[in-house]
């Protein structure tokens, strides 16, 4: 086996493992920063894949702009539901 391979199944391993914790915690944010390595953790395999496009992509919406936007929901409905 060569590093290459190791990477790419402990990356595989990593993924699958932080899907499962995005889909079962308990709170909303634990629950997008799970999410949010998941979408680093993508980039990762992106690259090893030798596709720099996709991940060039998936670091700039996935990680970036999608986990800013439910960080920035999650704040405003706390922030609303205080008010009520």
């Amino acid at each position: 086996m060569t590093l290459i391979s190791i990477i790419e199944i402990v990356v595989s391993v990593l993924l699958i493992v932080l899907a499962f914790l995005a889909i079962n915690s308990k709170t909303l944010i634990k629950s997008v920063m799970f999410l949010s390595s998941l979408s680093m953790l993508a980039v990762i395999a992106f690259v090893l894949m030798k596709s720099p496009d996709v991940a060039i992509t998936e670091a700039v919406i996935g990680s970036g702009l999608v986990t800013s936007l439910f960080v920035f929901t999650l704040l405003a409905v706390r922030k609303a539901d205080k008010k009520i």
